[in-house]
Parts: structure tokens; sequence; C-alpha cells
């Protein structure tokens, strides 16, 4: 099993949203996304879509855009991002889901050897931070913990994390939430919620053990990335070891 990932697919979820109003170079993204996705991705594979997955409001006009995907090959796993409003209560989304598609939320699943974990996320805490902002971090970092301790239980060789929101802070800092990775035997994690200029910003590579990867589509040029194989690196406190799945 390869594992892709690929979020922020902004789907128009019954609406009249054309995305290139965001610029020439999203003009019909998600064919091109498709026509990628078919050239690589294998049906035993898994594609994690780390949020911003539609524009609709209700779940019920989110379905065609989940069918769409649901089409594609590969195991997709799903996480809500900001923008998901559709997003429903957990167990009657799955219920909705197509055959093969899956949504993961505050909790754990596995596929082969591979656990997968992870919550939203939310704007990093700094002084000009609301009370509200403050609070609905922390309420994120117990909800990852909650997430983390369910994918340890499961017992699998490689642990792979979703969040939306990046998770170091600009320029590969230290963050609450990725101190709170370290703690847990983490390889990978995934995260999207950057676009455009932002993608300047993004933390990409090994820092302190853990790989990072952006995967907003944007930054991917509209193609689903192939996270790396191979062994966990220990100690590593430089960012940037990996090559980045997109240039700035």
């Amino acid at each position: 099993m390869d594992i892709y990932a690929i979020g922020d697919l902004h789907l128009p979820g019954g609406e009249n949203k054309p995305m290139n109003v965001f610029g020439p170079h999203w003009e019909g993204h998600f064919d091109r996304i498709r026509q990628d996705w078919l050239s690589k991705v294998r049906e035993e594979d898994a594609v994690l879509i780390p949020g911003d997955i539609s524009w609709a409001m209700q779940v019920e006009d989110a379905l065609p855009d989940l069918e769409e995907i649901g089409k594609l090959p590969g195991k997709k796993i799903l996480l809500r991002g900001n923008h998901d409003y559709w997003w429903c209560g957990i167990s009657h989304l799955r219920d909705l889901l197509p055959k093969g598609m899956y949504a993961v939320q505050n909790d754990a699943m596995a596929l082969e050897d591979t656990a997968f974990c992870g919550t939203r996320g939310w704007t990093l805490p700094g002084k000009d931070t609301s009370p509200e902002d403050e609070k609905i971090y922390r309420r994120e970092l117990l909800r990852m913990e909650m997430s983390l301790d369910r994918a340890v239980k499961l017992k699998k060789e490689r642990l792979v994390v979703m969040c939306h929101y990046p998770p170091l802070g600009e320029g590969g800092t230290e963050t609450p939430l990725s101190q709170l990775l370290e703690k847990y035997p983490v390889d990978d994690v995934v995260y999207g919620h950057l676009h455009g200029p932002s993608l300047r910003c993004a933390s990409i590579g090994l820092f302190r053990g853990i790989r990072y990867h952006c995967v907003s589509c944007d930054g991917l040029k509209f193609q689903v990335y192939r996270l790396p194989s191979g062994e966990k690196v220990e100690n590593d406190p430089m960012m940037g070891k990996e090559e980045p799945p997109f240039s700035l």
C-alpha cells in the first residue's frame, strides 16, 4: 500500500463557486487532480484528504462532491477543515460516505500496517489571539491527544497524523501541538490550509524525527503527493531535509 495525500480540494458543493477567482491556475483544478490521481493511485492505496473538501453548507449538498471523490481509486480518508460546514455528526456522516471512504474525527483507524489519526487543529495562539481562538486551540490539543491514544492502541508499524491547520510555527518552530506529537511514535504529519503566498510559510521536511508534509492542492500543482516510505528518522532538528513536493 502506498500512501498519497492532497488537501483543500474546495469542490463546489452545489454552489457556483469557481475557484479561478483565486487565480487562473485554479481553472479546471479538479479535472487536473482527477487525471493525475488516475495515473498514480491503485485501489489498494490510501489517499489522505486533510480538510476543506467541499464548499457545501449542508451534508446533502456535499454528497455529489463526495461521490466524485469516491469514484476515484484508493481508500480515501477524510478530515474536517475550517470550511467544511457540511460536516455533520460523525456517525451519520460515516453512514453516508461512499464505499471505500472513511472519516477521521478525534479518533483513529488502520489500513494494513499503518494507523491514521488526527483532528482539525486551529490557528496558533499569539499575542493578538482572542480568548475564543485560544479556547478552540486548547480543545483541539485535547482532541489530538485522544486521537493519538487511540492510534497507539492499534499497535501498527507506522503512525500517520492528519490535521488541517499547520502544526508547526512559521519557519519550522515548535508549538504546543508539535510538542504533543513528539510524545508519540508519529512518523508523518500531513496538513493543508495554506494557499498562494502563504505556502512560503509551510514547514516541510524533518523536525525532531517527524516528517511534515504540506499538501494543499495548489501547492502540489494539483497532483496527488506520495508520502515517502522508510523508517522513522530519529532526532533530526533540521527542517528541509526532504525534497518539497512543490517549488516556490
